[in-house]
């Protein structure tokens, strides 16, 4: 008779609803964003007020992408702290997947914002106006000091989390933004060439969306379940594989539950039974350490019977594939 065990762990504490989970956002993540969102909320109205009175356009753009930041910023803050939400029964991993939907839509803001001030400097272009260059260069150099000291708060979270990539790349390229605008108006004080001001902005625009890509690519990936770009499923298909008494692997699923966690579901062929819990957490201890995947369930069958099917399409360039076409087994969605 078949044996067919689930065995399921959330890092190193109990199952149930209340428990909690260190995968989250560090609390100095919390006080970048809300040294962030003041410095940048009070530097958008200074901006605008002071592009309006230049008639810069530059700088009202500017002002304006600095305005989708701050709500981006909002956004990123809020989903971190939704992350930190206990599982309830209807939402049995918490609100941990708001992070990757606050990373997608912090992507798409970005394209929003530059789409806006793409237009705006053709619109220019075609209605070329004075430029008061050095009250231009003046407050677009504040906003430098202040993109760059934001960017810099949110650096070394970008590393391991795309929703705090999301408000890194916002403040990067606002300060290059910034730049761009103080090295126009400077040129344009000297030079009367009004043109370079809107010319500007479509260069940094560019720049920005090439720079936002890799976000929206990785986000969009993150929201359909995709498997995260630090994971090789290929690599963890041969390791669940190797273990003692494994004969097959089947259903490997691998997803993104957030912008920080991992998940991961499995079917063992073990034709000699369950080996136990030890095994098994050794299996998914080193899921963890060696994968990052933090959340595992495997199921541990004798391969007695045969499922109906779902087996992975190998993909170009790609290792996802099946690694037990032998058994053709599969998983009951």
């Amino acid at each position: 008779m078949s044996q067919h065990h689930d065995h399921s762990h959330d890092h190193d504490h109990g199952h149930g609803f209340g428990h909690h989970h260190s995968h989250t956002p560090p609390a100095d993540a919390g006080r970048a964003f809300v040294l962030a969102i003041g410095l940048n909320a009070a530097f958008v109205a200074i901006e605008f007020v002071y592009g309006f009175i230049a008639n810069s356009t530059a700088l009202m753009a500017d002002a304006g992408h600095n305005l989708s930041d701050v709500l981006g910023l909002i956004l990123a803050w809020g989903a971190a702290l939704l992350t930190r939400s206990a599982p309830t029964r209807r939402f049995t991993y918490g609100l941990r997947g708001s992070s990757i939907l606050a990373a997608l839509l912090n992507a798409l803001l970005l394209m929003v914002a530059c789409g806006a001030i793409a237009w705006e400097a053709v619109l220019r272009f075609a209605h070329p106006e004075p430029v008061a260059g050095t009250t231009v260069s003046i407050v677009a150099g504040i906003g430098v000091l202040i993109n760059g000291f934001s960017a810099w708060l949110f650096m070394s979270g970008s590393k391991d989390d795309i929703n705090v990539r999301g408000a890194y790349l916002h403040m990067a390229a606002d300060a290059a933004l910034s730049l761009g605008v103080v090295v126009a108006g400077l040129v344009v004080m000297y030079t009367g060439w009004a043109w370079l001001d809107p010319a500007v902005s479509l260069v940094i625009v560019v720049i920005i969306v090439a720079g936002t890509w890799s976000l929206m690519k990785e986000s969009v990936q993150m929201a359909l379940a995709g498997v995260p770009a630090n994971v090789d499923a290929g690599k963890v298909n041969a390791f669940l594989a190797a273990q003692a008494g494994v004969t097959g692997v089947h259903d490997v699923h691998i997803w993104a539950m957030s912008t920080t966690e991992t998940a991961l579901t499995a079917h063992l062929v073990m034709p000699g039974g369950y080996p136990g819990d030890a095994t098994i957490d050794g299996i998914v201890a080193q899921l963890r350490e060696d994968f990052s995947i933090h959340h595992c369930t495997l199921q541990v069958e004798q391969g007695t019977t045969r499922h109906a099917g779902c087996a992975l399409r190998e993909t170009h360039g790609e290792h996802d594939h099946d690694h037990d076409h032998d058994h053709d087994h599969a998983h009951a969605h």
